[in-house]
């Protein structure tokens, strides 16, 4: 296509938008709504991607190992327990680190638990890794049949229900989002066809003197393009300043370091980047649909 033919285009998208007065803000209007809508739901899944995948990073499997077991005895169940295909990483901690953890963890509590230092009751450990955090049950059921095994404990119940609510909340956020576009689709594509309606005998002369489908269809695709890039400036700027006031505001408070806000730099531009691109894809697709239903000439 050549400049010339494309610059047409767009002055002529340009003025369709411009002449159809209060549709074009009626249609702005709703990808402007859906789009907020759009863009904080985009926002608060992406958050809870993040601490989805802070706590998997922290799920891991921890093997006690019985209190009767030798160095020879301890020495071959981390052979066995490393030739497991699903560890990623295998580490030892012995009963006396794991009681200056216990102590460690339990702050001023922890100092009663001193006593033990003499007489340790704890288990040695190994602490595995999984390659992927939904491996950890697989790794379990295996490390729980060996040898000096005494207890495996990854804390099951939880990470299951982890898991599952990873699961449901993306399918439940990704189909609202795909509804709203859907919806925003529906109200451009009207919008559209009624400038199609009203310039019918123009497109009609236009095909009579030779212009092809597709030189008639460029503008409509022009001024679909600009209602949605149009309707995504005020959802930018309103998410964009809602999550900046959170992040500034509430991260410090957060007393769970598994709960982290994604920063908001480079998020601002990658979010942006995509409330732009699904608002210019609802209106080009909205004005393909229109287009296509509806010039028949």
């Amino acid at each position: 296509m050549k400049f010339r033919t494309l610059g047409r285009h767009t002055r002529e998208g340009g003025k369709s938008v411009w002449r159809n007065g209060w549709m074009t803000v009626s249609a702005v209007g709703a990808v402007t709504t859906t789009l907020l809508l759009v863009g904080v739901f985009l926002a608060l899944m992406l958050n809870l991607n993040e601490i989805a995948g802070n706590i998997e990073d922290d799920v891991e499997v921890k093997v006690l190992v019985e209190l009767t077991a030798d160095e020879e005895q301890v020495s071959a169940l981390e052979n066995e327990l490393e030739s497991i295909p699903e560890v990623g990483d295998l580490s030892y901690s012995s009963k006396e680190e794991e009681l200056d953890e216990l102590i460690d963890s339990l702050g001023d509590q922890g100092k009663a638990f001193e006593l033990f230092e003499q007489s340790n009751p704890l288990n040695d450990a190994f602490i595995i890794e999984p390659n992927d955090p939904v491996e950890a049950l697989a790794i379990a059921d295996q490390a729980e049949s060996m040898d000096q095994v005494e207890e495996v404990d990854f804390g099951e119940e939880i990470v299951q229900r982890l898991f599952q609510f990873n699961e449901y909340a993306r399918y439940i956020g990704l189909g609202l989002i795909v509804g709203l576009v859907f919806t925003a689709i529906f109200l451009i594509s009207n919008t559209i066809k009624i400038t199609i309606i009203a310039r019918k005998k123009e497109i009609g002369i236009m095909k009579l003197v030779g212009a092809t489908n597709a030189f008639i269809r460029w503008p409509f695709f022009v001024e679909g393009l600009l209602l949605g890039v149009l309707g995504s400036i005020i959802p930018i700027a309103a998410v964009l300043s809602g999550y900046y006031y959170l992040y500034y505001n509430l991260q410090d408070r957060i007393q769970f370091d598994f709960i982290q806000l994604l920063p908001f730099y480079p998020f601002a531009f990658q979010l942006a980047g995509l409330i732009l691109a699904i608002g210019a894809f609802i209106g080009v697709w909205g004005s393909v649909m229109s287009v296509r239903k509806f010039l028949r000439v």
